[in-house]
């Protein structure tokens, strides 16, 4: 069992105790960003054949009652437009940076901007996996995080996590953080 597959059972196990409970969740990113392999390997599929996601994909896991349904859509720019179609009834947004693409740095951040700004994203709690942290490219997710200045949302809590889709590595303590935040809220 692939360590980001343990990450999301273990959410599931500590939210056992809920009845029929779903929770949405948004995946977005600029295009190239890791979001299908993050979704991928939460789903334990093989990760090595990803193609870039031309409208979304959703994948649903449900264990105890629980039932996290998770909306991974395209990041190209043309698709961009289309995200807010999607946020309502949202309750967690994850935004996936490729760590290690300093020169799109500024474009990702723009993106984030006007997602925090969205009125069905008022108040939703914000995972930002900081990607591609294999690389030797890659900038530390302290770093994006002063970058996007992050510090200055103050009207939902949100969290950066350094982390590789590929390995697994980074995405229990972003699931982690999903459970103790995002199942708190909806009780």
């Amino acid at each position: 069992m692939g360590e980001a597959q343990k990450g999301l059972l273990s959410v599931i196990e500590k939210l056992k105790g809920s009845t029929e409970q779903e929770v949405r969740i948004v995946l977005l990113g600029l295009d190239n960003a890791g979001k299908t392999t993050l979704l991928k390997s939460l789903a334990s599929e093989d990760v090595n054949t990803i193609t870039p996601t031309q409208g979304f994909n959703i994948k649903s896991v449900a264990s105890h009652g629980m039932k996290l349904n998770v909306w991974d859509i395209g990041g190209q720019r043309k698709i961009r437009p289309f995200w807010k179609k999607y946020l309502e009834n949202t309750d967690l947004l994850i935004y996936v940076i490729d760590s290690a693409d300093k020169k799109r740095f500024e474009e990702t951040g723009l993106e984030l901007s006007e997602l925090i700004d969205e009125e069905n994203l008022k108040g939703v709690p914000v995972l930002i996996f900081a990607n591609k942290q294999d690389l030797a490219t890659a900038s530390p997710a302290s770093e994006i995080a002063e970058g996007l200045n992050l510090h200055t949302y103050r009207d939902r809590e949100w969290q950066i996590q350094a982390c590789s889709a590929m390995s697994g590595e980074g995405v229990q303590d972003g699931m982690n953080w999903i459970c103790n935040n995002i199942v708190n809220r909806k009780k």
